[in-house]
């Protein structure tokens, strides 16, 4: 497998992981739960897809998740 591969499959897991936590927080619509957090729809619709993401926009989901990045990650990635 190449090493892009690999890469994008990570952030697949990524996008997968993001979505599992907004619902686990009981929202069913993502639009909702990124206009309630102060997060581009559109750019938290990409997250969750599996676009790549920057550092500080993990921080301020994780942030929103009422998590620490220790605990994101616990599930492993």
């Amino acid at each position: 497998m190449k090493e892009d591969q690999i890469i994008q499959d990570k952030i697949a897991q990524l996008g997968k992981r993001i979505k599992a936590l907004r619902l686990s927080k009981g929202y069913t619509n993502a639009e909702k739960f990124a206009y309630e957090h102060e997060i581009s729809r559109s750019q938290y619709a990409q997250y969750e897809q599996g676009k790549d993401l920057r550092f500080s926009s993990l921080v301020k989901l994780t942030d929103a998740f009422d998590m620490s990045l220790k605990e994101f990650f616990s599930e492993g990635l």
